[in-house]
């Protein structure tokens, strides 16, 4: 079962910076595409930002320009580097994977998601 712990959130000044860590663990087969979703209070969870092996990557229109996702395969970890932070930017920020499994007959995708960390932008 991989388990992704999310770090780096914290309490930020409007305009300023953060930079997200996951660390995936428990990693049995391919970790494919992963992402960055948010949920603010009493939203929904949206997508920030998805990147694949290639680390070909792609943003929600209301971040681009102000955050950059990344991913480090060797050590099963993406990050989201945080720019120009807006108080809107606040909410819980979760990690999410696709694990596949691929055999002669058979191929299985299964999608993990971590606990989540807590950004908060005040102005």
């Amino acid at each position: 079962q991989v388990q992704l712990v999310e770090s780096g959130g914290g309490l930020v000044q409007a305009g300023g910076s953060l930079n997200l860590s996951c660390a995936a663990s428990g990693v049995t087969g391919r970790l494919n595409t992963m992402a960055w979703y948010r949920q603010a209070p009493g939203n929904e969870r949206d997508l920030v930002a998805t990147i694949n092996r290639e680390s070909t990557s792609n943003y929600a229109d209301s971040v681009k320009g102000r955050f950059t996702i990344s991913r480090d395969n060797a050590k099963n970890a993406i990050y989201l580097q945080m720019n120009s932070l807006k108080p809107e930017d606040t909410a819980v920020y979760y990690c999410n994977a696709m694990e596949s499994h691929s055999t002669s007959h058979v191929y299985e995708e299964n999608f993990f998601w971590g606990q989540g960390t807590q950004v908060t932008v005040f102005s």
